[in-house]
């Protein structure tokens, strides 16, 4: 049985994080993540407090595991959705785009675990200075919003960072990335477009299905310009994305663009016209499976590499 400084951290019975993806990581997802033995993340996003009350709620309904929320920095709602997730006193408190700095004390204040997530070193740092519990560093490999670095470059140097458990995000689907992340130095990983493609996860099945027919070269970064980058599966939307940004449009009229296509292609299953939000990972992931599948299927996988690297300790080679 795996068991992290990330385990004992959240209470959990997995190094096994959901990512907080935008739209598909509701109660459904979340619930079906701690049950079984992971920590489930609602994905805040940009929604209002009310929905983001109400799942936490429908959560709790449905799990008496720990879970957390994930909220964006850019959300017009955040500081009512703060309020709302001290009101309702959930377990973790997670961060993307963003220094969550100035929510952390009162967040900590409550008892709230609070674990960012980075894409840099210095951004680390920085938050384990105003006493995250723990970092997520994701790498560039994975969907949505990304950054400069891999998962495998950003892991070590975050671990040699900082003093706090990190959890690896960012290309891992499986039992191999688990067993490569602990051996980075991580304490964990998270995962996103793995879960997309769960039973639970409300995503279209259009949405879904593009996931699994993806290949190694099907995502593609489009807003560079804005200062946003975004990894998605590629279509006519990111076509799009290109030809605007390489005609020499503002970042104004880039953003403009992508405006409600997120729910669009996620949620409406328009898997031309919306954005297909998806990590490179995707080219591995060829099913669609329950979420206690999947968790326990990385969890074995991973326990017998690490078993199987066991073998090779003390042996010589010349």
């Amino acid at each position: 049985m795996l068991k992290t400084a990330i385990c004992e951290l959240f209470g959990i019975e997995h190094p096994i994080i959901q990512g907080g993806m935008a739209y598909v990581a509701t109660a459904e997802l979340a619930s079906a993540v701690s049950n079984a033995g992971g920590l489930g993340i609602i994905g805040a996003g940009a929604a209002d407090p009310d929905w983001v009350r109400q799942q936490i709620r429908l959560t709790r309904q449905w799990t008496d595991k720990p879970f957390g929320v994930n909220v964006i920095m850019l959300s017009p709602h955040i500081q009512k959705v703060i309020e709302v997730m001290l009101e309702e006193k959930v377990a973790v408190a997670t961060f993307g785009g963003g220094n969550p700095g100035i929510y952390m004390p009162r967040l900590k204040e409550a008892g709230i675990k609070v674990m960012p997530v980075v894409s840099t070193v210095a951004l680390a740092r920085r938050m384990e200075r105003s006493g995250a519990d723990a970092i997520v560093a994701e790498g560039m490999e994975s969907g949505g919003e990304i950054g400069e670095t891999t998962t495998l470059a950003l892991v070590p140097q975050v671990v040699d960072s900082v003093k706090i458990p990190v959890v690896a995000a960012g290309g891992i689907a499986d039992g191999r990335g688990l067993a490569a992340a602990l051996a980075l130095g991580a304490e964990g990983i998270q995962m996103g477009t793995r879960f997309v493609c769960s039973i639970e996860c409300i995503a279209h099945p259009k949405y879904k299905e593009a996931i699994v027919k993806a290949n190694d070269r099907s995502t593609t970064v489009s807003g560079q310009k804005t200062g946003y980058p975004m990894r998605s599966l590629k279509n006519k939307l990111t076509t799009r994305f290109k030809e605007l940004e390489e005609s020499g449009a503002t970042a104004e009229e880039i953003m403009a663009l992508g405006q409600g296509k997120v729910r669009l292609g996620l949620i409406e299953g328009d898997i031309e016209e919306g954005s297909l939000l998806a990590g490179q990972i995707a080219g591995f992931i060829k099913d669609i499976k329950p979420v206690k599948v999947i968790i326990d299927e990385v969890v074995s996988e991973a326990e017998r590499i690490i078993s199987w690297l066991g073998k090779f300790r003390g042996k010589a080679y010349g």
